[in-house]
């Protein structure tokens, strides 16, 4: 955790499960851990209720350890990222199956009281003191409650640390100054990728997605800041290959060259939410109308 006296840029990443913190804006978390700015993440929940996504892993003795194994993976994710790391504390909701759908677990993350759920991120608001805030948008960036929740959570308590009547007895208040969401997968950047693909002689993975995501410009409109970090692309992959039950290194994650990922779509992709700061639009630094306000690391 940083020194709240420090002066350093400070940026958060709030996230429902571990795995999410190196699919979603990885590459940018290590653009800014190479400028020295202080990354951390939040991860909602352990990730208990995860399937085992990689044939490799699915394995009896994963299966009974998957708890421990998820936070391992976490840990070499944390060291590949150069990042600082909390955990909330609750537990995985699941993916709800079945029509129609099972009622969610009792106790799990996205049935706990809103106000309760967002008790310990405003204290990690007030502690990191972060400048900027990721999270998800309302949908989630898909519909899994938990990412939804990571959601409702993150809003509620971006306005509560700032708040000094709100959870008095967790620290002095902190008023983030830009809140965004993440939108990494949106259809201009697959379909980008795919048609090169194509134009190259090679096999996209995203030929049947494509084909079923409805174009929707409102949507892609929504994008506001484009983070150059093409560089870091690897980096980005290091990290996801960390969590080796959710992510197959010989899966579609990996099935677009490098080369092609870093010319066709050199950026990470946000949607400005909340900014006590001005700025104008578009951007291409989550901390733009910030770095003058805060003085650089001695």
């Amino acid at each position: 955790m940083s020194d709240p006296g420090q002066s350093r840029l400070r940026l958060m990443h709030v996230h429902a499960h571990p795995d999410d913190e190196s699919s979603k804006g990885a590459a940018t978390t290590a653009k800014y851990v190479a400028e020295g700015i202080d990354v951390h993440v939040v991860t909602c929940t352990g990730g208990e209720r995860g399937s085992v996504l990689n044939p490799k892993m699915d394995r009896p003795d994963v299966l009974a350890n998957i708890t421990e194994i998820r936070r391992q993976e976490m840990d070499r994710a944390r060291e590949i990222l150069g990042i600082t790391q909390d955990w909330l504390g609750f537990v995985d909701s699941g993916w709800p199956e079945g029509d129609p759908l099972p009622p969610l677990p009792e106790g799990c993350f996205a049935l706990v009281p809103l106000e309760e759920a967002a008790e310990p991120l405003v204290r990690l608001i007030r502690s990191f003191r972060p400048h900027v805030l990721t999270t998800y948008d309302e949908n989630g960036g898909y519909p899994h409650p938990d990412h939804i929740r990571c959601h409702e959570v993150s809003m509620y308590a971006y306005e509560a640390a700032a708040d000094p009547t709100r959870y008095p007895d967790a620290g002095e208040p902190w008023q983030v100054l830009k809140v965004y969401y993440q939108h990494g997968f949106n259809r201009p950047k697959t379909q980008a990728i795919h048609d090169e693909m194509l134009r190259r002689g090679l096999e996209s993975p995203y030929a049947e997605r494509l084909k079923e995501w409805k174009p929707d410009p409102a949507h892609d409109a929504r994008i506001t800041t484009r983070v150059p970090c093409a560089e870091y692309f690897p980096v980005r992959d290091r990290a996801l290959i960390a969590h080796a039950t959710q992510i197959d290194p010989d899966g579609p994650w990996f099935h677009v060259p490098l080369e092609v990922q870093q010319s066709v779509w050199p950026t990470e992709d946000f949607e400005l939410v909340k900014s006590t700061v001005p700025t104008e639009l578009p951007e291409d630094d989550l901390f733009a109308g910030i770095r003058a306000l805060v003085p650089s690391d001695s």
